[in-house]
């Protein structure tokens, strides 16, 4: 069953330049897609996904491109994924929508939902991450 777009995430899309929005469409529909459990909402004014109350995956607009974040994202192993930040999280930024790699996406959303560190209780634990 195909769910419809939270509307507030329709509406960060539309807010979005035309080449950017085909990227926050693009990955919006990846992600819903293979991430069928997951609840999605705009958390800190952009979109994200998340499993049992877990950040796994969201994007935003940066200045000159749309960043992909995996939360856990160092723990994949994948070239394809640059550090970011000084927790697990690892990006991917992409200025075209035909940048994007499904087969790639779909196994690191895989990933996403199989690897996650606990980031729904950071600040219970003071910044000490713990891994699910």
């Amino acid at each position: 069953m195909k769910s419809k777009m939270n509307k507030y995430v329709k509406a960060y899309n539309d807010r979005q330049a035309v080449e950017d929005k085909k990227i926050c469409e693009t990955l919006y529909k990846e992600i819903s897609e293979n991430l069928p459990n997951s609840e999605n909402k705009v958390w800190h004014a952009h979109p994200v996904w998340f499993l049992e109350g877990n950040p796994i995956v969201g994007y935003d607009k940066l200045k000159d491109s749309v960043r992909l974040l995996f939360w856990s994202g160092q723990s994949f192993e994948e070239g394809g994924l640059q550090k970011e930040g000084s927790f697990k999280a690892a990006e991917i930024r992409y200025t075209s929508a035909d940048q994007i790699s499904k087969e790639d996406l779909k196994r690191w959303l895989k990933k996403a939902a199989e690897i996650q560190w606990d980031y729904k209780n950071i600040v219970k634990r003071r910044g000490v991450l713990e891994r699910l």
